[in-house]
């Protein structure tokens, strides 16, 4: 059974940065491709950034912008999203996600298998 386990969410001024964790505990996780994806309240959740299980490719939502940065450690079974710079408009649950089909990882998850609880990041003064 995968189990997904994020964290390092928080309230950030603009302009900070955060750095978020997620935890597979289960199976290997290089099996999976691995991604970032966040709801706003009032908004349809989108993906953030996603990375293939050898981490041969990454990729990010046009938003990013270079802002943030999705790695992977999968001798510690961890995935990570550096975000930098952040703004407001970043305010979001951010949830990692699963899946060993890579095209599911892609849009807004609506095909990955498996979701973390999610945690709130919130950018404000």
């Amino acid at each position: 059974q995968v189990q997904l386990v994020e964290s390092g969410g928080g309230l950030v001024q603009p302009g900070g940065s955060l750095r978020l964790s997620c935890v597979m505990n289960g199976p290997k996780l290089d099996r999976y491709h691995l991604g970032w994806f966040r709801q706003a309240p009032g908004k349809e959740r989108e993906g953030v950034a996603a990375i293939t299980n050898r981490e041969d490719n990454t990729y990010y939502g046009d938003f990013v912008k270079g802002r943030f940065t999705i790695s992977r450690d999968n001798a510690k079974n961890t995935v990570y999203l550096q975000m930098n710079s952040l703004k407001p408009e970043d305010t979001a649950v951010y949830y990692c996600a699963a899946d060993p089909i890579p095209s599911h990882i892609a849009g807004a998850g609506q095909r990955v298998d498996y979701w973390g609880q999610g945690t709130q990041v919130t950018v404000s003064s």
